[in-house]
């Protein structure tokens, strides 16, 4: 089953991370190539995952997590998740909130 690609944490969150990426960072116009691109891939997405099942992680979290570990030179995925624990421009671009883990 696919989880959705909600952004997460803005309601009991009292760090808003929009506020905390400068806005001139380079992040910030890829992030918006990079959604409106996972925008027209939902349907193939939708069509990769079973209605049944326990959510997964969305796979438009995942690949923006992929991207950042291209753009940064993170060496293996565990290091990517340990970046993602601390890191809040990280979590901003991927899409999670400060509170939750990355689902």
């Amino acid at each position: 089953m696919r989880g959705g690609d909600n952004l997460t944490g803005e309601l009991f969150s009292y760090v808003d991370l929009e506020a905390r990426v400068r806005r001139d960072h380079p992040l910030r116009a890829i992030r918006v190539t990079v959604n409106e691109g996972l925008v027209a891939l939902e349907r193939e997405f939708a069509a990769l995952y079973s209605p049944l099942g326990r959510p997964s992680i969305p796979p438009e979290k995942l690949l923006r997590a992929m991207l950042l570990q291209a753009f940064y030179s993170i060496r293996s995925e565990r290091l990517l998740m340990e970046r993602l624990e601390y890191d809040l421009l990280f979590r901003w671009f991927v899409g999670i909130g400060v509170d939750p883990g990355l689902r």
